[in-house]
């Protein structure tokens, strides 16, 4: 298993490895101190995402007020239908 990682480029955050469980509590302590002014997840790098990984991106989305998803790792489609979220990862309205 790859560690996961999380770093600041312009006005995106990038993450790399898998999004699981374990990992949140680093990757949460990290993006909790990230600057205003992110528009942009890159998830290119990203092997995979479960809910506790899906629950922190939300939460960041939320708190950028909204951003815009690029990659598509393995379990991001299936967890966002699930839990009815936007590609951006808010809620979708129905």
């Amino acid at each position: 298993m790859t560690t996961a990682s999380i770093r600041r480029d312009g006005d995106a955050l990038v993450f790399a490895g898998a999004l699981t469980r374990d990992a949140v509590p680093s990757l949460w302590a990290e993006a909790s101190r990230t600057p205003a002014g992110v528009r942009r997840f890159d998830l290119a790098a990203v092997e995979s995402v479960d809910s506790a990984g899906l629950a922190l991106l939300a939460e960041l989305a939320e708190r950028a007020g909204g951003i815009e998803v690029t990659g598509d790792p393995r379990g991001l489609a299936e967890l966002r239908r699930a839990y009815r979220l936007s590609p951006s990862l808010s809620f979708a309205m129905t």
